[in-house]
């Protein structure tokens, strides 16, 4: 984050009105592809992956665009978490489960979990994550990941619930 700062002044010079970060989150390490992961993986959606900087890197980044009159958005993932996402000890209700109780990926994708999009509570769990980072950090918006897979009265109550916060 703070090395990418530096350049934002020659991106507005460049025209760039408009930054959008691939999902800034830890990446879960159970059942990782690779060595790096996937950065769709999220291990905690209200934390930022180490390895960009800290969450107050993150917020300056926010700060320095805003001063350059840029918008900030973030990627935001709401179909599916790492196996290792805090939520599976704090709230294992709010995914999928097998025949045998076990947490169920989505598809082949054996890297991520399904979350359980029935569940108001991980609806509303997961639209509070994402005003943290608008009360928190002052982004301006989201980029939702294959929003056709989470419910549509999903994304209505998220942003009702954002536009009462920061509109636009």
């Amino acid at each position: 984050f703070a090395d990418f700062a530096k350049s934002l002044p020659r991106l507005k010079d460049m025209g760039v009105e408009i930054l959008w970060f691939m999902p800034i989150h830890p990446i879960g390490k159970i059942k990782r592809k690779g060595t790096l992961g996937s950065y769709y993986s999220i291990a905690d959606f209200t934390d930022a992956n180490p390895e960009f900087g800290t969450k107050e890197d993150f917020k300056n980044i926010v700060e320095t665009a805003h001063a350059l009159g840029l918008k900030v958005i973030m990627d935001w993932v709401a179909n599916h978490t790492a196996w290792d996402n805090v939520w599976t000890k704090a709230n294992p209700d709010f995914f999928v489960r097998d025949d045998q109780g076990n947490f169920k990926p989505p598809y082949d994708w054996d890297d991520v979990i399904q979350i359980d999009h029935s569940n108001a509570a991980e609806q509303q769990a997961m639209i509070d994550a994402m005003l943290y980072w608008i009360k928190d950090f002052n982004i301006d918006g989201f980029r939702a990941d294959l929003a056709h897979l989470t419910p549509l009265e999903f994304w209505i109550n998220a942003r009702l619930q954002a536009s009462s916060i920061k509109e636009n």
